[in-house]
């Protein structure tokens, strides 16, 4: 089983097979806590207004811009505040700077997308592997447009962890997260030390970082199901399940 990861999102990428899309603080950490507290279904938008387009009464939208709240949207991307969201149910749509594209550009051509942090990082590792015939690519969101140390350190993570499961052939990628894994004991340092995290020490979210630290607290996997429209439709998935 190959085994790959992308630092960034490229434009003229490819995936043959499954893709677990990283953008640990926050996006795909949030994603599987609104999965969590009971959420239907996440619907992945590649822009604000797209969102907006779909609000009604049974929908819930979630963002950020800047790592805040937009303006006429019910919730931001903070994961500790969708684990405890009134979402039962509902469908939350979702637009992020970072995130939300790179699962748009996987699912152009990947035959199975996945939501993965740390936060569900076994679950996820698993999954893939259970989905795979021939390679599982780990695409790491970054930060607009630049590569992640928090998304980075997570790749290598789930690359360990996928390593566990079953023989793997790493390209350099995958090298390169694995030794970006072993650099630091701790995940809470690895995250505190990106530039996404110090984004959010900047407008008074720090407290969502040691949240998004934390490996392997969730079974909940948002896979994609299909579309609807512009979203992409995730929904939960478990390990042995599918």
């Amino acid at each position: 089983m190959r085994l790959r990861v992308d630092l960034l999102p490229t434009a003229e990428a490819a995936y043959p097979d499954v893709v677990l899309v990283v953008d640990v603080i926050r996006a795909t950490t949030t994603a599987a806590c609104f999965l969590e507290a009971g959420a239907e279904a996440l619907y992945w938008v590649a822009d604000l207004e797209t969102a907006k387009a779909f609000k009604d009464e049974d929908v819930v939208l979630a963002g950020e811009v800047g790592g805040l709240r937009p303006a006429g949207f019910d919730l931001g991307n903070s994961p500790r505040e969708a684990l405890e969201a009134p979402v039962g149910g509902k469908i939350v749509v979702m637009s992020t700077t970072n995130g939300t594209k790179a699962a748009h550009l996987a699912a152009r051509s990947a035959k199975h997308v996945l939501l993965a942090s740390l936060y569900n990082a076994h679950a996820a590792a698993r999954l893939a592997r259970e989905l795979a015939t021939e390679e599982v690519a780990i695409l790491c969101a970054g930060k607009e447009g630049r590569a992640g140390l928090d998304d980075l350190y997570t790749a290598g993570v789930l690359a360990e962890y996928l390593g566990f499961l079953g023989e793997v052939e790493p390209e350099d990628g995958a090298r390169i997260a694995l030794a970006v894994k072993r650099a630091y004991q701790d995940p809470l340092e690895a995250l505190s030390l990106s530039a996404a995290a110090l984004a959010l020490k900047g407008v008074g979210l720090e407290a969502d970082i040691p949240f998004c630290a934390q490996v392997a607290k969730a079974p909940t996997v948002p896979l994609l199901s299909g579309r609807v429209g512009a979203a992409l439709v995730f929904k939960r998935a478990l390990p042995g399940q599918t």
